[in-house]
């Protein structure tokens, strides 16, 4: 797979990720816990093909900086971060909406 696939790779699943979630906590939201959970489990598939992919580039690099660095890198980079982020986030807030119902 080319460098290039495997950034738009980081970049789809892990926008396909924070999609999810935030589809997760609109179920929360209405009560659907059944749903929710259904789309976070969904969530975390892609958020771990997309980490799988980041860490094939890292281990591709070897901390020597064999890859040269993009924007679309570090574009990737950004989406994969506040996907986890919005997972982390999300979870707990679906905890609190379960909690009230």
């Amino acid at each position: 797979m080319e460098l290039e696939e495997q950034i738009m790779g980081i970049i789809i699943n892990a926008g396909q990720s924070r999609s999810l979630c935030y589809e997760a906590l609109r179920s929360a939201k209405e009560g659907d816990f059944a749903i929710a959970d259904e789309k976070m489990t969904a969530a975390q598939h892609y958020a771990r093909e997309a980490h799988l992919v980041q860490t094939q580039l890292i281990e591709a690099d070897e901390g020597e900086g064999k890859t040269k660095m993009t924007l679309v890198m570090v574009h990737a980079q950004d989406h994969l971060m506040t996907s986890i982020l919005a997972k982390e986030l999300i979870t707990e807030l679906i905890e609190v909406y379960r909690t009230r119902h």
